[in-house]
């Protein structure tokens, strides 16, 4: 899995590719998180549209990133779900933890800046 990160309107916005998966995959979110709470960032939203692939451990590190997040006092929020991770979402009933957008503007807008 590989990713970036940019800062949109005061939110870490980070772009995610590949597969978030048991091992590395769920390493590197697990870091790329870490690193932008540490920095301070405290609204987050993950851009998952380049992900084509998620397993029982990568839905494990999500969750685990959004409880993070949200014990630090911020907010994390999912953006662009490929066909195969929002199914996954669906069948895990995750939809009802997650709020998950479809446009990056209006994710950005529902951060409480």
């Amino acid at each position: 899995m590989k990713s970036s990160e940019r800062l949109v309107g005061g939110v870490a916005v980070l772009d995610l590719s590949g597969k978030i998966t048991l091992g590395e995959g769920g390493i590197v979110l697990r870091n790329v998180i870490r690193d932008a709470v540490t920095r301070g960032h405290k609204n987050i939203l993950l851009n998952l549209g380049e992900v084509n692939y998620i397993d029982s451990a990568g839905i494990g590190e999500l969750v685990a990133a959004f409880t993070s997040v949200r014990n630090q006092g911020g907010e994390l929020k999912l953006l662009s779900l490929t066909k195969r991770v929002s199914d996954v979402m669906q069948i895990t009933k995750l939809y009802t933890v997650f709020d998950i957008k479809d446009d990056e503007a209006a994710a950005i807008a529902s951060f409480n800046l």
